[in-house]
Parts: C-alpha cells; structure tokens; sequence
C-alpha cells in the first residue's frame, strides 16, 4: 500500500490491519493522563478516527465531523486518536466543544501506530484513516487514506457503522 504525506512517500510501520482480523487490544493516553484501554469498550460498535495532529485543517474536521455525527449514534463509541500531547488534544476539546468522542493519544507507547499499523515511520505521526469494529471485536471496515493530507471518506464510513446498529 502506497501512503504519502504532502507529497512524500512513507513507511507505516506494524501490521496492516485488514477486514475480517480481530481488533489488536491497545492502550493509550486519555486527556486527563490516565490509560486509556480499547477492552473498554468491547461490545459497542468502535470507530477509530486516526489523524496525525488536531493542529491542522483537515484533522479538525475529521474530529469536528466525528464528534458531530456520534451524537446521532446509538451504541456506537467514536475514539479520536493523534499523536498530540493530552494537553493540546484537551485544550482542542475545551475550543471546539468535542464531548461525544473520546480522545485519546498514542505519543506514549505508540501501541495503536504500530499494532494497527497506522504509524509512519519517517516522522513518527499517524497516517490517516478509519477502522470500525463490530461488536464483537472483529473489523469491518478500514481505511487508510492514500495522501495524509486528504480527507477520510466520512459518508462511506458512517454508512458501514449504521449497517453495524
């Protein structure tokens, strides 16, 4: 699989994931600097949201769009995940009133970046993408964004999670 970020191409690091594998466990950084688990939320439908940083346009978007269609959302989680330090991801939520996702960041153990291979190895950030799990753990829908910079594919997305409830 061919990615790029602004252009350039890029290394992902771990295991691509693929429809159909079980959903890697991970852990990860909530706002409040406490661990975030993904078991938590075994038996809901999970989108994992994947951008590189909240700091830029189309990130915002992505978690703006998220955050807004999830309250229409039954039984379905959406967590945000970026490499941004908790304080900026926190600072962002405050600025932006995100309070229907969680969000979480991977600039720690770097679990998620590597486990669901999002992770470029050039610098270190996460590419972007899109990966829902059914209830069951399983994955049904992935995608990574071929130009970083791009957009995800919010309604092609959103039509596999309302297939899932």
């Amino acid at each position: 699989m061919k990615i790029t970020f602004a252009g350039n191409d890029v290394n992902l690091l771990g295991k691509e994931i693929k429809v159909s594998d079980k959903a890697p466990e991970f852990k990860a950084t909530k706002n409040d600097l406490s661990v975030f688990d993904s078991k938590e939320n075994e038996g809901n439908v999970i989108v994992y949201s994947v951008a590189p940083s909240l700091d830029t346009s189309v990130c915002a978007l992505q978690a703006k769009r998220f955050n807004q269609e999830a309250s229409k959302l039954e039984n379905v989680k959406i967590v945000t995940i970026t490499e941004d330090l908790p304080f900026a991801q926190a600072r962002f939520c405050s600025n932006e009133d995100i309070e229907n996702t969680i969000m979480v960041s991977d600039y720690k153990d770097r679990e998620f970046g590597e486990k669901y291979g999002f992770l470029m190895e050039e610098n270190k950030l996460l590419a972007r993408g899109v990966v829902i799990v059914d209830k069951d753990g399983i994955v049904q829908y992935v995608e990574y964004v071929p130009e970083v910079t791009n957009e995800v594919d919010f309604d092609k997305a959103l039509e596999e999670v309302k297939k899932l409830i």
